[in-house]
């Protein structure tokens, strides 16, 4: 695993739980594909996605009891390109992901801003977005 660009993060990682591992890892492994994010690590009860590091987990939970969605739970996942975003939407609603807003420009995120909203196999709210650069 890659870390040497650890000290320019915010963040070291975030997890959602789901109660369909194996239906989970597939689509996530598909998905994120699309953003030239891979599985970087694989467990009995997690797998891990990210860019050479461990960013992004989907687990059963710790607890063993049942996930759920956590109310104001939600994701976004960088995309280097608007054609990125509409190939995650396109492969995330194919692969079984529910539409929670189509590809394209939020007017209230500013000009710069293009993404896509969706909920995952368990109902995670999930986002692909790309901010243009600009002068």
């Amino acid at each position: 695993m890659s870390i040497e660009n650890r000290l320019h993060r915010s963040i070291c990682h975030a997890s959602l739980g789901t109660n369909q591992l194996d239906k989970a890892i597939a689509f996530y492994q598909q998905v994120l594909a699309t953003l030239d994010i891979e599985k970087v690590a694989h467990y009995e009860h997690a797998a891990a996605f990210g860019k050479g590091y461990p960013e992004f987990w989907i687990q059963l939970p710790f607890n063993q009891q049942q996930a759920n969605v956590g109310n104001g739970t939600h994701l976004g996942f960088v995309a280097v390109s608007k054609s990125q975003v509409d190939e995650f939407y396109a492969l995330a609603i194919e692969l079984g992901a529910k539409c929670n807003g189509k590809p394209g420009p939020r007017a209230d995120y500013g000009d710069p801003y293009y993404g896509c909203f969706v909920y995952d196999l368990d109902g995670n709210r999930i986002e692909a977005s790309y901010w243009a650069l600009t002068s």
